[in-house]
């Protein structure tokens, strides 16, 4: 998990990010993303580890269809950010350093992690 500035694109901000996946996560075979990072990152993910362990991005496009419809995979990510925004200290954007954002995301999913091992 990484957090960049406002001003770094989703394309450029996601190769920052999964640069670390060329020699960590080994087992990591699928990645699923939505539009905004369509295009040439998807070439260049399969390409970070070459062919022995290659990694496939999938784009989870929106329907042109009016009504709502419930897409594959998306749901994982906004109820990821549902539990993010149960934080008090995550509910509002107020941290000046992007490491400090970080830490708290951590604290906060290790929080869940251990509420749920409790049980």
């Amino acid at each position: 998990m990484v957090v960049h500035p406002a001003d770094v694109q989703d394309r450029d901000g996601a190769k920052l990010l999964l640069g670390i996946l060329a020699t960590t996560f080994l087992r990591l075979r699928k990645l699923w993303a939505d539009g905004g990072y369509a295009g040439a990152l998807i070439d260049w993910v399969s390409r970070i580890r070459g062919s022995s362990r290659p990694i496939n991005l999938e784009i989870v496009k929106r329907s042109d269809i009016s009504r709502f419809v419930l897409l594959p995979r998306r749901w994982v990510v906004e109820r990821t950010f549902g539990w993010l925004g149960r934080q008090r200290r995550l509910s509002k954007d107020y941290e000046f350093h992007t490491a400090t954002s970080e830490t708290w995301i951590r604290v906060a999913m290790l929080g869940l992690m251990l509420r749920r091992l409790s049980r």
